[in-house]
């Protein structure tokens, strides 16, 4: 299968190693105008490389592509990339640019459009999932996700990065990873209260901050903390019922579930084995990103439904939307 990876950045990166670890027999294209990140690939992935991406749809001819370049970009790369008849992994879009009409056209083409939720792929997740839907009661939840701004690439200046900016920032981007599996969880929204606001000397021209206090309609309910500003990176995770109490700390080891009825706290083991990359927070494992390409790949050869879609995307940018506007 010949694959191009669109955006040879920190993502594209992560997308080509995973790729290589996946299949021997993949061959991998990379694509970015950057001639310096293109020579990098080269040399440390061995893999062919092109720096402009109508060149490597006809020299190479590819089967499906990785779209990992800036967000806003995305729209128009994922359209080129399906008229030529491949299926399209994507990254995070954070903005609905061309949903509608990449939809309609991998429909037409009956090629896989598959968005990338990399938490749904987590095990700790899918863990607290199974839990929330076996959960007959009401339940509350309090969330709290953050990290500054500058330690999330701590080897750029996060203002030639795309969280820097307003459409595609930082808040905006953690409100995108953790909706699609809190709507998962506990369903969909009904109605939202929001608090923002600044805290920070960062040049941003956008809030650093949000209190979200989200009413499901199925009854459960929750607050989510979202932030730029902590000079610790924190995913602080605890859902509460009658008869339930789970906390995660966002580590891979760091889910308990306290047991009522003997009155004590379990650790939950779900990995056999951890991919972590240095620089990265403790947070951020290898194992989920693997877990969704597989994922793509098993949607292309077997038909199997993602676990998520442009479609319910939609909704969830339309809910970041109203709490960006409040």
């Amino acid at each position: 299968m010949r694959i191009l990876v669109v955006g040879l950045g920190s993502m594209g990166k992560r997308r080509i190693r995973l790729l290589k670890k996946i299949s021997g027999d993949f061959s991998i294209i990379g694509v970015d105008s950057n001639n310096e990140r293109a020579d990098y690939a080269k040399k440390e992935y061995g893999i062919e490389v092109c720096t402009d991406l109508e060149e490597a749809v006809k020299d190479y001819h590819p089967d499906c592509a990785v779209v990992s370049t800036a967000p806003i970009s995305h729209a128009a790369i994922i359209k080129r990339c399906l008229m030529a008849g491949m299926h399209v992994f994507t990254e995070l879009n954070l903005v609905n640019n061309g949903y509608e009409e990449n939809i309609r056209l991998a429909e037409e083409q009956k090629k896989i459009l598959f968005l990338s939720s990399t938490f749904l792929y987590r095990d700790e997740i899918q863990y607290i999932l199974k839990k929330t839907k076996e959960y007959q009661g009401r339940m509350n939840y309090c969330y709290h996700v953050g990290q500054y701004l500058p330690d999330w690439h701590p080897w750029e200046s996060f203002e030639n990065f795309f969280v820097g900016k307003k459409e595609t920032n930082g808040c905006r981007e953690i409100f995108a990873i953790e909706l699609p599996w809190l709507t998962e969880a506990f369903g969909g929204i009904e109605h939202i209260h929001v608090v923002s606001g600044k805290n920070t000397d960062l040049n941003i021209d956008y809030q650093d901050n949000y209190i979200v206090l989200i009413q499901h309609k199925t009854g459960h309910k929750g607050m989510l903390a979202v932030d730029i500003m902590s000079r610790k990176a924190v995913r602080n995770l605890e859902i509460y019922g009658e008869y339930l109490y789970m906390e995660w700390n966002g580590s891979p080891t760091g889910l308990k579930e306290y047991d009522w009825k003997e009155k004590k706290e379990r650790s939950i083991a779900l990995y056999n084995n951890i991919d972590t990359i240095e620089g990265y927070s403790s947070f951020v494992i290898e194992n989920a990103y693997e877990n969704e390409l597989k994922a793509f790949f098993e949607a292309i050869e077997k038909g199997t439904e993602p676990r998520y879609s442009f479609k319910k995307d939609l909704a969830v940018l339309d809910w970041i939307d109203r709490i960006e506007e409040k």
